[in-house]
């Protein structure tokens, strides 16, 4: 079991409007929990938040840690802070931070300055353009349920990686009941359909903003399978 495999993952998903704007549509505030598998195997847990940060703005956390096998000896763990400003429905960036914590820890911040993306990823350091509606890789499981529960069958969304900003295109494929801890679901079932892949999620849009399984092969066989939510 290799431990970069629950690192790498991250655990893991307009024009601007005035966030109120979108109170009855776009979640204020939640914790979701879930259980981390690899290949089916016990790996972790992970906790999502999100909460209001003022100023129009909104903080959505990622907290991550290995329960079991080498990851659980070494203490990885794995924290992913946003911050966005809801642009429609969409968690449009302002702030992106990434801390990894194992034998090599690994940082990564990513800053919308004006029209300009900023990153540092360890020592390194990159800008490009930013673009409207630009979201992160934390908040993009976020942004396509928020997209599902607005009706949105096909949705494109520009995220911005450590290089520049990447187009992925996911589409609702089938409905699937789905089982996990927090119950059994007649879920919608999304599809990374552009070139790379990798990723499925399972997500039940008028009851919860994020999916209540999402699995991904891009560093590992990885599923994330929800335990319990509370928000408003």
């Amino acid at each position: 079991m290799k431990t970069t495999t629950l690192l790498r993952a991250g655990f893991a998903l307009a024009l601007a409007l005035p966030a109120a704007a979108f109170a009855a549509s776009v979640p204020q505030a939640f914790t979701a929990t879930y259980n981390v598998l690899q290949g089916g195997s016990p790996l972790g847990t992970a906790t999502i938040q999100l909460k209001p940060a003022g100023n129009g703005q909104f903080e959505y956390t990622n907290q991550s840690k290995g329960t079991a096998g080498i990851a659980a000896m070494l203490g990885a763990s794995v924290s992913e802070t946003s911050r966005f400003s809801w642009a429609g429905n969409v968690p449009q960036l302002v702030s992106y931070r990434y801390d990894m914590q194992a034998i090599k820890p690994k940082t990564r911040e990513v800053t919308v300055q004006g029209a300009t993306v900023q990153v540092q990823d360890n020592k390194k350091n990159y800008s490009y353009a930013s673009v409207p509606g630009m979201v992160d890789r934390n908040t993009l499981p976020l942004a396509l349920g928020v997209a599902l529960g607005a009706g949105q069958k096909d949705v494109t969304l520009p995220v911005a990686v450590k290089q520049a900003v990447e187009n992925q295109q996911f589409r609702a494929a089938a409905n699937e009941q789905v089982k996990v801890e927090a119950g059994t679901f007649n879920a919608v079932r999304v599809d990374r359909v552009d070139e790379k892949r990798g990723f499925t999620a399972w997500y039940v849009p008028k009851k919860y903003p994020v999916p209540v399984k999402l699995a991904q092969t891009d560093g590992g066989d990885l599923t994330l399978e929800l335990v319990s939510y509370s928000g408003k």
